[in-house]
């Protein structure tokens, strides 16, 4: 990875509150833990070190206490940093002037705050329009600015309310918008969506990632709600007692915690809506080309133990699947290509698919769920058994589930095998 794809980069944080903050650090570094520094003196932040890649939601995740707000407010120049750096692209934050520090607010780095933080006296457009205003961009141009933004959060028609006319969701969406407007390199985001009820809660994840997808900004986003970080986060980082204890995607922190203290975190996450296809995914099998014939679809079911195998193409597309019963009757019939039996119903997944979408393919197929990727090749299966298990306990666990058609007995098959080849060797006697 290059310079050019990191938007932010953190090495070596240290935020200590209290009195001679240096002398703290220096302890820190030395190995006093944070609770012995005494004194009055809190070590809020300690050797924090990270990188935001362009476009990507970073999560920064902990309880209360975990250093975590102090850290954003580090981020955008609200806390100075007492050692250690924090660069926005290739602009340093730490330690510049104070007219710099605000140039690189109104350019480079936004923030949307718990709270909502809207002027009361202003309309909703002129507060999504107020950071145009502080770079002087003229009334008409940046209102029109504004009303494009809120059409964009699904706010149309609104921007001549007071904040006071708003529900709760509405207002967070016009702090979103203002943020959107200043059009700055970094959107940072504390606890922005903690303050609102748990639906309306969801629905601003879901426009999030929408407006993501659409827009690709780099968003720093925190939250001490394990689901809300992982349903966000493209990576997260764990904070405890002011350090980061783990860095990852969120199926890393969930199949590979760094630590008891990670694992314990995350006991109790929504699996079904972090892991995907790709994570729980085995090796196909039983897979046969589709140019093959229907004595080696027979040997490789029969091997496999299966009723049926999947069929793919040259570049290992996924073609459809085969029974060996159909497969049979091609072998009596003296045929030599799979032709006509191929069934293009496969049951397929997309590998990026949360499990909790794939109960219903899991019951409709015969044989387990194949996952492919966007060019449609073949990655791996899902077998029921493997679902059910990456879960626990959850919806469909108890439910009945219908069984494919059992295989033809091994015996069958090699019985009707040996026959056709006996044939074929008395034939070509013959000639």
């Amino acid at each position: 990875m290059t310079d050019s794809d990191i938007a932010l980069r953190a090495e070596g944080l240290y935020k200590v509150f209290g009195r001679r903050p240096q002398e703290s650090v220096e302890r820190l570094r030395s190995g006093t833990p944070r609770d012995r520094l005494g004194g009055g003196t809190t070590a809020a932040v300690i050797d924090a070190s990270f990188e935001v890649r362009r476009g990507e939601i970073f999560v920064v995740m902990g309880l209360s206490g975990s250093g975590k707000s102090t850290l954003i407010r580090m981020l955008n120049g609200l806390h100075d940093a007492t050692a250690g750096t924090i660069r926005v692209g290739t602009d340093e934050l730490t330690g510049v002037s104070p007219a710099r520090l605000r140039e690189l607010r109104r350019e480079r780095i936004s923030m949307v705050f718990q709270h909502f933080a809207l002027l009361p006296h202003r309309t909703v457009a002129d507060n999504v329009a107020y950071p145009l205003e502080l770079r002087g961009v003229a009334r008409d141009k940046r209102l029109a600015k504004a009303e494009e933004i809120l059409t964009l959060v699904g706010l149309a028609g609104w921007g001549s309310k007071l904040p006071a006319e708003l529900s709760g969701g509405m207002k967070q969406r016009v702090g979103i918008a203002r943020a959107l407007a200043a059009d700055t390199d970094i959107l940072l985001m504390d606890e922005a969506f903690s303050a609102l009820d748990p639906l309306i809660r969801r629905e601003m994840q879901d426009q999030l990632l929408e407006l993501q997808a659409s827009l690709g900004k780099t968003i720093i986003f925190i939250t001490h709600d394990l689901n809300e970080a992982m349903y966000l986060g493209d990576r997260i980082a764990v904070m405890r007692d002011g350090r980061i204890v783990q860095i990852g995607t969120p199926e890393d922190i969930l199949t590979d915690p760094a630590n008891d203290y990670v694992e314990q975190f995350v006991q109790d996450v929504d699996r079904a809506r972090v892991l995907t296809a790709s994570a729980v995914m085995e090796r196909p099998r039983p897979v046969v080309a589709e140019s093959a014939g229907p004595r080696t679809a027979l040997r490789t079911m029969r091997d496999a133990q299966s009723a049926a195998a999947y069929v793919v193409d040259r570049d290992r597309r996924l073609v459809g699947t085969v029974e060996d019963r159909d497969a049979i009757k091609l072998v009596r019939r003296g045929e030599n290509a799979l032709g006509g039996i191929v069934k293009r119903d496969a049951v397929t997944v997309d590998e990026n698919a949360v499990l909790m979408d794939l109960f219903v393919p899991a019951v409709e197929s015969k044989l387990p769920v194949a996952v492919t990727n966007a060019s449609g090749r073949l990655l791996g299966v899902i077998p029921r058994v493997t679902l059910l298990a990456a879960l626990g306990p959850g919806p469909g666990a108890t439910e009945e589930i219908t069984l494919p058609q059992p295989p033809v007995p091994t015996t069958v098959i090699d019985q009707l095998l040996a026959e056709t080849e006996a044939r074929a060797e008395t034939t070509e006697e013959v000639r």
